[in-house]
């Protein structure tokens, strides 16, 4: 089966996500899942980041290609050595990446609107971390596709 769509941003449906007074960071964002196909192991998300605002600490077990429609997007990877790298990827960027990768993310002083395009045999796309790198949440292609709030 083939599908089509041709959409306005704002007329998705867009799962809003803030963080609590747990978090010493601002979490400010909003998913839009455009497409799942759990057969095939892969979910199509859109992400929006307000101004400077990250989403969850976490860790990418899926297979992960990337491309900035809007604003910057800033990755804050973190190496094995415990060195944070900061990524700055303006509009127009496109990634990929297998997978593994624990960091950071945030949208620019504009904010951001990010494509995720993730393919994951196991069906786990995200681990939420918490500051020591334990999981927290996992987050998979059916329980993002059911209720995107519980993403990662």
């Amino acid at each position: 089966m083939t599908f089509e769509a041709r959409f306005d941003l704002n007329d998705l449906d867009w799962t809003h996500m803030e963080g609590g007074p747990e978090f010493d960071y601002l979490v400010d964002f909003d998913l839009a899942v455009l497409g799942a196909q759990p057969e095939n192991n892969t979910l199509d998300l859109l992400v929006r980041f307000a101004p400077n605002s990250h989403c969850h600490f976490h860790r990418h077990v899926a297979a992960t290609r990337t491309l900035v429609l809007q604003g910057e997007h800033h990755v804050f990877d973190i190496e094995p050595n415990g060195e944070t790298v900061h990524k700055i990827k303006p509009a127009g960027t496109y990634s990929q990446s297998p997978g593994g990768e624990v960091h950071m993310e945030r949208g620019g002083p504009e904010g951001a609107i990010v494509l995720f395009n993730l393919h994951s045999p196991s069906g786990v796309l995200f681990e939420s971390l918490d500051a020591d790198h334990n999981v927290i949440a996992s987050s998979t292609i059916e329980s993002m596709s059911e209720n995107p709030s519980l993403g990662g």
